[in-house]
């Protein structure tokens, strides 16, 4: 199966797993997915994520959800640069989230990273999601 935005299917995939209060979601695996995953474990907006092998030896992502008290840690995560929109920024010009309190997932030459390593280290790149 093809998919017209991957990241875009995992993002909707995370809403709907919290909406209805999942402990883990499974999703197709590709690098750029747990390159993004890997941020948002390191910033707590994950619990984890574990490379699980199925029939067929397809590779998926089983992604463990966080909640306090209840609620999800996500409280929005929103993709920005679409496939038929790119979005771009220059290091300076990197929009913070819910001033300074949410994260931006960049891709950048350097990889992906979140907005204030963008910033730390001086590189613009493609926004991917901002997450809340």
């Amino acid at each position: 199966m093809t998919f017209t935005d991957p990241i875009g299917d995992m993002f909707s995939r995370i809403r709907n797993g919290q909406l209805r209060s999942l402990s883990s979601i499974i999703i197709p695996s590709s690098n750029f997915r747990k390159n993004i995953l890997e941020i948002l474990k390191n910033e707590g907006y994950i619990r984890d994520f574990f490379i699980e092998k199925s029939e067929n030896n397809k590779i998926s992502l089983k992604i463990s959800l966080k909640y306090f008290d209840g609620q999800p840690v996500i409280k929005e995560i929103k993709r920005i640069s679409k496939p038929g929109r790119r979005v771009y920024s220059r290091a300076a010009s990197i929009p913070k989230v819910m001033n300074g309190l949410g994260l931006s997932i960049l891709s950048t030459p350097k990889g992906v990273m979140s907005d204030a390593e963008a910033r730390k280290n001086n590189i613009g790149g493609e926004i991917i999601c901002r997450v809340f």
